[in-house]
């Protein structure tokens, strides 16, 4: 299916969270759902249309506060669509998270087996998120999303994942996070690297074109369209051993933190190494005007300043000379930290759950997180590093490396075990508002 190349976005039926920004700081709540009774989820779809906010609206009734709403496949089964419905989405989003797991480098302590209950199990029918600048209006957030499952004995709560984002941005393992984003055409909103062209909105959006020209969205229209597909998952960090990894391979602290930032790419403030290369620059990581203005095939192509390996430039090569396509395998990610976080310079666990709840969005599953996920992040071909993976996420067994260029010798890093471990997650589609309409007003 083509449609013209341009076409405006319909913002008053898209939820905000599939394009907004999130505020900084912020704080989050994950809340799953059980449908247990097909009128009582309809009945769900109909209320949480009141209570979610378009991505027309730039402040909802409580500021910059919003709440989302998806459904697993489970989910959208338990409301009772049509087989015939059903077969139009995505094969990836039909077979779910767990049964990817091969995939998506999810084995030994991050496989399915070893996910936190209730995750990845077919129980899981809908995901309500909560967003607010803190935890006060989070919680209102939360009292006011209520009612829409509230005296529904047939629709239970089964799952929360409180989250929150510090207000110096950073993530556990202490890295300034959330810097790059894409701008969507159509959308209005900017993306954080002026170099980077807008990407068709049909990457992100079901309905629209995408950068191949052509449309994707599950049928009736009144279903796919102006939704989008979202995958969350929540990902442990060891973060007392990520330091001691790094303070084994340095020659000191100076040192240290150069190794920190050429496994990710950035200092730890946020500075790339691709404007700051010798020394963080804190100013730089704070400026969202300057922190993500950068290419890589054009001043960097041999990975000199920012390895190829690094975090940030598997996750997006930019105009870097790749196996693949960069722009059809871009995408929105979000990530908010929760749990407490491990003291500074303490270097044993303490044994307390810490870590991201990372979200993808994006109307291709396959081609943009399963793509990076196991060609990126868990590969190293795509950049001629046979099979590397990253350094921060990749699925490691404690027998990678990671190679460091540098004249006149190169630097490599040995034995790297896992430090991000998958503890569950699931493939979602987020509807547009008129589709929940659709899903509260099915028959049968």
């Amino acid at each position: 299916m083509t449609a013209p190349a341009h076409a405006e976005l319909e913002l008053g039926d898209i939820q905000r969270g599939v394009l907004s920004p999130r505020p900084s700081p912020y704080a989050a709540a994950y809340i799953l759902f059980r449908i247990d009774d097909r009128a009582h989820g309809r009945e769900l779809m109909r209320r949480v249309r009141a209570v979610v906010t378009s991505a027309a609206d730039t402040a909802s009734p409580l500021g910059e506060t919003w709440v989302s709403v998806a459904l697993t496949y489970h989910g959208l089964r338990a409301l009772g669509v049509p087989e015939e419905s059903l077969e139009t989405f995505s094969w990836e989003f039909r077979q779910g998270m767990a049964a990817r797991a091969p995939v998506l480098g999810d084995v030994g302590d991050s496989a399915p087996e070893n996910w936190e209950a209730p995750l990845g199990t077919p129980d899981v029918h809908v995901v309500l998120v909560a967003l607010a600048p803190d935890g006060a209006r989070l919680e209102a957030a939360v009292d006011r999303a209520r009612p829409a499952y509230h005296a529904l004995p047939g629709v239970t709560a089964i799952w929360r994942q409180d989250c929150h984002a510090l207000p110096t941005e950073t993530e556990p393992f202490g890295y300034r996070d959330g810097i790059s984003h894409p701008a969507v055409e159509g959308s209005g909103i900017a993306g954080s690297n002026p170099m980077e062209a807008p990407l068709r909105a049909g990457e992100f959006v079901l309905g629209y074109p995408d950068e191949l020209g052509g449309v994707q969205a599950p049928q009736p229209e009144v279903l796919g369209r102006n939704g989008t597909y979202v995958a969350f998952r929540k990902l442990h960090q060891r973060v007392a051993a990520f330091r001691r990894y790094l303070r084994d391979n340095s020659t000191g602290p100076e040192d240290e933190e150069l190794l920190a930032a050429k496994i990710m790419g950035r200092w730890r403030s946020g500075a790339p190494l691709a404007l700051s290369p010798d020394r963080d620059d804190p100013g730089l990581g704070a400026d969202p005007g300057r922190n993500n203005a950068f290419l890589y095939g054009r001043d960097d192509p041999a990975g000199f300043v920012t390895p190829g390996g690094c975090h940030i430039r598997r996750g997006n090569p930019r105009d870097a000379a790749v196996a693949g396509v960069p722009r059809l395998h871009r995408m929105i990610r979000r990530g908010t930290a929760y749990g407490p976080p491990l003291p500074e310079g303490v270097l044993e666990d303490d044994g307390a759950d810490r870590g991201l709840m990372f979200t993808f969005v994006g109307a291709h599953l396959g081609r943009q997180f399963e793509f990076v996920q196991s060609e990126w992040m868990n590969d190293g071909v795509f950049f001629g590093a046979g099979d590397a993976r990253d350094p921060v996420v990749g699925s490691g067994d404690g027998h990678g490396d990671f190679t460091i260029p540098r004249r006149p010798l190169r630097r490599r890093l040995r034995g790297l075990p896992r430090f991000v471990v998958t503890r569950g997650g699931e493939y979602c589609f987020m509807p547009s508002l008129s589709a929940m309409g659709w899903l509260g007003d099915l028959n049968g």
